[in-house]
Parts: structure tokens; C-alpha cells; sequence
């Protein structure tokens, strides 16, 4: 779909089973492709999957340009959905990837073994409270070559029809960048904002940072730029800038608010208080039971997400052994 001339919108595959609660809106990856007189951009890649490069490559083909047209990749966040075909483009099309340098974290990580990072992701769940028998012996792995170009924010990308500003927008990853072509009002957000759904903030091991507080800070540096159309990583283009942020912003007011409330009877580890939030509530909650390991896992982090700023507010306070949250009186 060409969605202003010259940027053209392929959705691509994201090759495993979504719960039926969250959708088609994340079953699928938004990557964006821009016209240039040198050469064109591409915006987000994909998941690294047979299917998802097959869709791809019949995309371009449709548009009517080859691999070798592509001249520069840049990478809104380091997560599978949105990097995963970076490498394999960059080999045919000779292209420069570009991504944000609070990003190169998840570069370093791969000189862990995997062994130890699986255990310290077991172990980390197991301490947040996750049962054992339902912590799997695997987590999501992905190696990656560090890329051409690291931003730090506030760079200038010009393809001849368009001059875009990165926008470096932390909280759904630390270097997560949206791009802003400031004369045509448009933004291309990555997973920072999202019509459908809230986009997941969640806390990491191995990765030190209050990541919700990032999140609201980076919404309202954004609310200041001046937006008529927003080009999202999943879901569909939509017009209501500022309101889409006041939503989401009122959103987590609110599920701190749940948070404090699940805490007012005593300690709890953060599973305990994950499963008694209500998810997904744009479907009206979804019982916990319901949700399967993968995005138990998330919630889990999201909660935790809450937990970490909470506590950073002195609303609450952790308490070890193993660790649980209180509400301070």
C-alpha cells in the first residue's frame, strides 16, 4: 500500500501463533519503504523467516524495484519483529543498516553464552515468582553483526523527497527512534505509538533502567511536534496524534493505580500481582488464566515495569526473599 507518494507500507508475517485476544494487530510487522533519488529506504525489516522474506520479496517486486535499489536500512528498536531480516538485506542490497546506539546492549549480549542466558532468564523469572513448570528451557536468542551506523538522536536522513529528523524515543527498548519528516508532518513510530493497543514497556534483566518513566518522558517530548499522519510498526496509520498519547499516558495512570490496589492487602511477588491485573483491557480483560506462557512472560515484565517506577515514586518498596513489593504507608 502506498500510503503518501512515495512511501509505500508492507506488512509482513510474523511466523508463530497470536493469541486470538491480541490479533491480527501484532501478527504482522508494518516495514516501510521510501522512495529516494539515490536509492531507497527501508524502515524496519521484518522477522528473520522464510515466509516473512518470501512476502517480501514479492512486495518490492510488485512495487517494482530489486534488492540492490535498497540504499540504506535503518532499525527502529532491536527487537525480532523489526531487525530480523537486517543482515540478510544488507547482503543483497549492499545497504547500510543504521540503528541507535543504546541498542548496541543487545549486540554485546551475544558474547554470553547461551546457556548463561537462558539461566539467567530462568532464574530471574523464578525470583519475579514465575512456578517452575511453567518456565521453558529456552528464550528468544538473536545474534547480530554490529551495523554501519549507530545514531545517537537528532541526525538528519534525506532521500531528495524526504528530510527526516530521528527521534530517539526510549521505553519500549532503550534505543528505541521514530522519524520525523517535520515539512509533511509525518511520523513513522515504530512500536512507541500503536492505534490498537498499548505498546509493551517492560522491565529485562541483564538491562538497567526505569523503563515506563523512560516511556512517559519520551510521549511527552513527542506530544510537542506538530503531526498530522502516524505510520505505526504494527496496526493501521491514524490521524489523532495527541489523543493517542494522552490515551496511553492516561492508560498506565491507570494500571498503576490497579498495582497500588492489588498491594493495598500485603506483599505479593510481581506473578502474583501480574495475574491479578486485568490484560489486554481494550478486549475487557482477559483472565490470566487464559494467556499462554509467552505473554504471561510479557506481562510479567510489564508489571514489573510499574513496580520499578512505582517504587522510584515511593509509593511501594521491594523487600527480598525472595523479592517482593509492599506499598509504603
Amino acid at each position: 500500500m502506498e500510503i503518501v507518494p512515495g512511501i509505500h507500507q508492507l506488512k509482513l508475517p510474523i511466523p508463530f501463533s497470536i493469541s486470538e485476544e491480541i490479533g491480527k494487530i501484532v501478527a504482522e510487522t508494518n516495514v516501510y519503504l521510501i522512495e529516494g533519488d539515490t536509492g531507497w529506504l527501508l524502515v524496519d525489516t521484518g522477522w528473520d523467516d522464510p515466509r516473512t522474506f518470501k512476502v517480501f520479496e514479492e512486495e518490492i517486486k510488485r512495487i517494482g524495484i530489486d534488492f540492490q535499489d535498497i540504499s540504506q536500512i535503518i532499525v527502529t528498536h532491536f527487537h525480532y519483529d523489526h531487525l530480523g531480516l537486517a543482515g540478510k538485506l544488507r547482503q543483497l542490497s549492499g545497504a547500510k543498516v543504521a540503528l541507535h546506539q543504546k541498542e548496541s546492549r543487545f549486540i554485546e549480549l551475544r558474547d554470553i553464552p547461551k546457556e548463561q542466558r537462558v539461566k539467567v532468564m530462568k532464574d530471574w523469572l523464578s525470583k519475579n515468582g514465575f512456578p517452575e513448570n511453567e518456565i521453558p528451557d529456552y528464550v528468544f536468542s538473536m545474534e547480530m553483526e554490529s551495523p554501519d551506523i549507530y545514531f545517537s538522536g537528532g541526525e538528519k536522513i534525506s532521500t531528495g523527497l524526504f528530510n527526516f529528523e530521528v527521534m530517539w524515543t526510549p521505553g519500549h527498548s532503550p534505543g528505541h527512534i521514530c522519524l520525523y519528516e517535520r515539512a509533511k508532518r509525518l511520523l513513522l513510530s515504530g512500536d512507541h505509538l500503536i492505534a490498537e493497543i498499548t505498546p509493551d514497556i517492560s522491565a529485562l534483566p541483564l538491562l538497567v533502567s526505569n523503563p515506563l518513566k523512560d516511556y512517559l518522558n519520551s510521549l511527552r517530548d513527542l506530544r510537542k511536534l506538530d503531526v498530522e499522519l502516524v505510520l505505526p510498526g504494527h496496526g493501521n496509520h491514524f490521524d489523532y496524534f495527541k489523543r493517542r498519547i494522552d490515551e496511553i499516558i492516561q492508560h498506565h495512570q491507570k494500571r498503576k493505580g490497579v498495582i497500588l490496589d492489588i498491594l493495598k492487602d500485603g506483599p505479593l511477588v510481581a506473578y502474583e500481582i501480574a495475574s491479578r491485573v486485568p490484560w489486554i483491557p481494550q478486549k475487557g480483560g482477559i483472565p490470566w488464566q487464559s494467556l499462554d506462557f509467552f505473554n504471561r512472560q510479557m506481562a510479567l515484565m510489564e508489571t514489573l515495569a510499574h513496580l520499578e517506577f512505582l517504587e522510584e515514586e515511593e509509593k511501594i518498596k521491594k523487600v527480598t526473599a525472595p523479592d517482593y513489593w509492599k506499598r509504603n504507608e
